[in-house]
């Protein structure tokens, strides 16, 4: 059964695969009390961090995990966060993410950048 740094990366993993920008995990277990991982990518606009909250929405669901709180996101919003007790994900566009700037506020938490697995030589959409 994974854990929740497992789980968390997964996540970074899926936002990547959607084509999330700069997803990365923050392990903040050693700062705060109140979770463990800090999931941030960023999205292209609001349509673009509706969708990536659908994929995150769908790995909830056949998980099995829980939410503690439903996001409502507006047409012009800019930030979605999702909190799933020991993980919160934060969707955020390109201009508040530069703005909140949460990297260097929890600049004390262990970073790992994650990127979309590349596709296989030879696999789907090569040339032949």
């Amino acid at each position: 059964m994974p854990n929740s740094q497992d789980r968390a990366l997964e996540l970074a993993r899926l936002l990547a695969e959607h084509k999330g920008g700069d997803c990365v995990v923050l392990d903040v277990s050693r700062t705060s009390g109140w979770t463990d991982y800090f999931v941030i990518a960023s999205a292209t606009s609001s349509a673009h961090l509706r969708g990536l909250l659908r994929y995150v929405d769908e790995y909830v669901d056949k998980n099995g995990l829980s939410r503690l709180n439903t996001p409502k996101v507006a047409d012009d919003e800019e930030w979605v966060l999702l909190d799933l007790g020991d993980i919160v994900v934060h969707l955020m566009t390109a201009q508040a993410r530069s703005f909140y700037e949460l990297e260097k506020v929890w600049f004390q938490a262990p970073a790992t950048k994650v990127e979309a697995p590349s596709a296989p030589a030879g696999g789907q959409g090569a040339a032949r």
